[in-house]
């Protein structure tokens, strides 16, 4: 079953990789593709919206200046929904991408994920954001990082941290479980 957090973070992942290595925030087109990679489909699409859902969810996408994909659960249920916000914060000369609470008021969960700043001058990664894709296993659902993002998060030194949530991790080998959202990590 997807979650509004399995469909925010691997988008966020695809969208950083443009971030990082065009210096650029995607347009809409490829947002609406990486949906598409994730096994959404697109059910409208015109007058500065795009509407794509699964079994699961349903995702609003606003395409501007800014980028704003709202991520709502199927159900409705506004309490467990996302924003996945990407825009050029000209005071820092910074591309930002956060993973915020739709709500936050009713947010039911807490959301620990580091936003993604990418420096414009540099094209340096200037934050830690622990992104990638989800897997289900018999004993859990995962979320599958590469090994030069894990290197990047034990050099910020928050391995006992889950990516997702804040809550501490108990690790096993290249395993990880958190110990208050249930979600784990997994190292490629």
């Amino acid at each position: 079953m997807e979650e509004p957090i399995t469909v925010a973070v691997p988008l966020a992942k695809r969208m950083m990789n443009v971030m990082v290595t065009e210096k650029r925030l995607p347009s809409g087109d490829e947002v609406r593709e990486f949906l598409k990679e994730l096994g959404l489909e697109e059910l409208y699409m015109g007058k500065g919206l795009a509407l794509l859902r699964s079994r699961d969810v349903v995702v609003l996408l606003f395409p501007r200046e800014s980028l704003v994909v709202d991520v709502i659960p199927a159900s409705g249920e506004v309490s467990d929904a996302l924003e996945v916000i990407a825009y050029h914060d000209r005071k820092l000369n910074s591309l930002i991408l956060e993973i915020l609470p739709a709500n936050d008021l009713e947010y039911e969960g807490n959301i620990g994920l580091e936003p993604v700043i990418v420096n414009l001058e540099t094209g340096e990664l200037e934050s830690t954001p622990v992104l990638g894709d989800f897997e289900a296993e018999k004993d859990g659902v995962y979320l599958l990082i590469d090994s030069e993002t894990f290197e990047r998060w034990k050099e910020a030194g928050n391995l006992d941290t889950c990516p997702l949530c804040g809550g501490e991790l108990a690790w096993r080998g290249k395993k990880a479980l958190c110990l208050d959202c249930g979600y784990g990590v997994k190292v490629r």
